[in-house]
């Protein structure tokens, strides 16, 4: 048994209790359950309930409805009855932050509460103060006097509760003790979960949501892991917060989400999008569908102790050979094996465009380091930051064309003797066969490209690499992984989780993607490069730190997105905050360059990191003021033509 789940070689549901949310239930043995946010004015009743209708007859099995202030708590009695009327009776559930007094309103009313501990009944003011024992155990104490009458009243009345910690939202305090770290997130969520238990109240739903997904995927398995060394077993929502919108949120969501459902963790989740709720469901059925057949994979054998570090991220040592492994990002291949002739208008797909007055190619942030050609070969100049890999049968050793053998052939790389070979091997071959190991253990320059053709792929190319590490093997590894026939958003979120699992734990040098029918070459790039830069292994473009959108947005979230991402696309490397209000803002935000953050009708707050910069810029000036204050800090650069 792992000590975050049941088990790191096969696929097992965690084992948690069962929480009644109304007419549903989640944990236990029941199947994961997929939930989303209205993005309404909780005072506009019949447009929160028709928002409401959508999403459920889209496949909504919980609707959650912010309740700000306790007239929007009030107003969740006549959502209800509504929607009741109507013949719906999903469970509501009501979205709390600042205001006990609303949550108490609301858990008269609705089937389920959230709450974030980071500022339902701490203090949030982004100061640093430094907490004694006695000071510390002082606000524990007063934080319990605030919180147990809720929790008394979800206990009477039949009402689950989610202890919803966020990353962007831990209060000062225990910033002060655990600093902005997955252990704080757990210690926070864990001084909330301690007051339902001494109450005897366990209708408790956990989540450790953020927008980075290292963060996130460590937060949850630590939880997991502190709640097995005291006994506790109960659910987990997933979710990454802020993932923002399009193949970006779809992509983040997938590598954090489906990292821990691989692992048999989750009992519901949400997709957070910058789009319209109903939306996001069909894309969290894809994702739990996706990994739906895990439980009927091949055996793979046990490893005792695990070399990977689960909870911190460390990157795998790794020999260079040439820009491969070491300190180098990880390369991105492309594939073109399946042409009978190439031209160069065939690169256009894979970042690489050629400029016929110009005699020149331009290459794209997004361009891959290497093409598979299979068994091609080229009559035209290849632009220079390109490398090609041939079958070795047609190799013909020319200055950047780079072998490919099978592990079968291992024993000829040094009449080989080339700076880089790629080796092709199976894990299933890495993990049963020790000669295998000792052979790749004196090879050189030898990179591997390591697949597996088991339906849990992301465990046995994992446990491929556990063995790599156990024998002290530094070579390189490209996770290449195939698919075929499937819609192009199906194949993003299957690839996503598959391949950002093994990037989360460190374990990548290089991606690359095979895909039959899944939406062009175009896509695969994007996709692969998309993947690296949710894992924050490789960025190649600007990153979006997104809100979904709720009641509480004082601006429209996708059209700002939109008007945003039209001016600022082209700034790679840069991470920009969109937040519809304060309380999604500088917390949410925090890892995040430049914040643009709703803070009255009509009104936005700018950030530097978490610093105010500019309050109350007109809504019509403020993208503007945003460009200015990027260029101030010398992070902006002329768009490319």
């Amino acid at each position: 048994m792992a000590d975050f789940c049941e088990s790191i070689h096969s696929f097992k549901r965690n084992p948690t209790r069962e929480v009644t949310i109304g007419n549903k239930a989640i944990g236990g043995n029941h199947p994961i359950l997929i939930q989303s946010m209205t993005t309404t004015d909780t005072m506009d009743t019949e447009g929160t309930v028709n928002q409401s209708i959508r999403m459920i007859e889209a496949g909504c099995e919980l609707v959650r409805i912010t309740a700000p202030s306790k007239k929007e708590a009030d107003n969740l009695q006549a959502i209800k009855d509504s929607l009741r009327a109507k013949g719906y009776t999903t469970p509501l559930v009501a979205d709390i932050h600042f205001t006990p007094n609303a949550a108490e309103i609301a858990a008269k009313i609705v089937e389920k509460v959230r709450v974030n501990p980071g500022n339902y009944a701490d203090k949030k003011k982004f100061e640093e103060i430094d907490y004694t024992d006695d000071s510390y155990q002082e606000e524990l104490e007063r934080i319990e006097k605030k919180f147990t009458p809720l929790v008394i009243l979800c206990k009477e009345n039949d009402v689950a509760m989610r202890i919803g910690t966020n990353h962007g939202s831990l209060s000062d305090r225990i910033l002060s003790r655990y600093g902005d770290t997955p252990l704080g997130m757990v210690e926070s969520a864990m001084e909330f979960l301690r007051i339902c238990i001494k109450n005897d109240f366990h209708n408790i739903v956990l989540s450790m949501k953020a927008s980075n997904t290292l963060v996130m995927v460590q937060a949850y398995r630590l939880l997991v892991k502190t709640m097995k060394e005291n006994n506790m077993y109960y659910p987990l929502h997933l979710g990454v917060t802020e993932a923002g919108d399009g193949e970006d949120g779809r992509i983040k969501s997938a590598v954090g989400i489906g990292t821990l459902l691989q692992d048999g963790l989750g009992d519901t989740i949400r997709v957070s999008l910058t789009e319209e709720p109903e939306f996001e469901i069909p894309v969290a059925e894809k994702l739990v569908d996706a990994f739906a057949e895990l439980k009927g994979h091949s055996v793979i054998p046990e490893m005792d102790n695990s070399p990977i570090d689960f909870y911190n991220y460390n990157k795998r040592k790794t020999t260079e050979v040439v820009n491969v492994g070491a300190s180098h990002v990880p390369v991105v291949v492309g594939d073109l094996s399946q042409l009978e002739e190439l031209k160069p208008s065939h690169f256009f797909a894979f970042g690489y465009n050629y400029s016929v007055p110009l005699d020149k190619w331009n290459i794209a942030d997004q361009a891959v380091d290497y093409l598979f050609i299979g068994n091609n070969t080229t009559n035209f100049e290849i632009p220079g930051t390109l490398g090609l890999i041939q079958n070795i049968e047609s190799w013909n050793a020319k200055e950047r064309h780079y072998p490919l053998i099978g592990s079968n052939q291992i024993d000829s790389i040094d009449k080989i003797n080339f700076k880089l070979i790629f080796v092709k091997v199976d894990a299933a071959e890495i993990i049963d066969n020790k000669n295998l190991l000792i052979q790749l253990s004196e090879a050189k320059n030898i990179a591997l490209v390591l697949t597996s053709n088991n339906i849990n792929a992301m465990v046995e190319l994992r446990r491929a690499v556990m063995e790599l590490m156990q024998a002290n093997i530094e070579t390189p590894i490209l996770f290449q992984r195939e698919y075929a026939d499937m819609d192009a958003e199906s194949f993003q979120l299957k690839s996503a989780a598959e391949i950002g699992a093994l990037f989360i734990d460190g374990i990548g040098d290089g991606i690359w993607i095979k895909a039959a029918n899944c939406g062009g070459n175009k896509l695969i790039t994007s996709t692969a490069f998309g993947i690296l830069q949710a894992t924050r292994t490789r960025i190649s473009k600007t990153e979006y730190i997104s809100c979904p959108s709720c009641g509480r947005t004082l601006f429209d979230l996708q059209e700002t997105t939109a008007k945003i991402r039209a001016v600022t696309s082209h700034l790679k490397g840069v991470k920009i905050g969109i937040m519809g209000c304060i309380v999604n803002g500088p917390g949410e935000m925090a890892d995040a360059d430049y914040g643009y953050v709703g803070t009255g009708p009509g009104k936005i707050t700018l950030y530097k990191e978490k610093e105010v910069v500019q309050k109350n810029v007109p809504e019509a000036q403020a993208v503007e003021a945003l460009i200015d204050l990027i260029k101030e800090h010398g992070d902006w650069v002329v768009a490319k033509a």
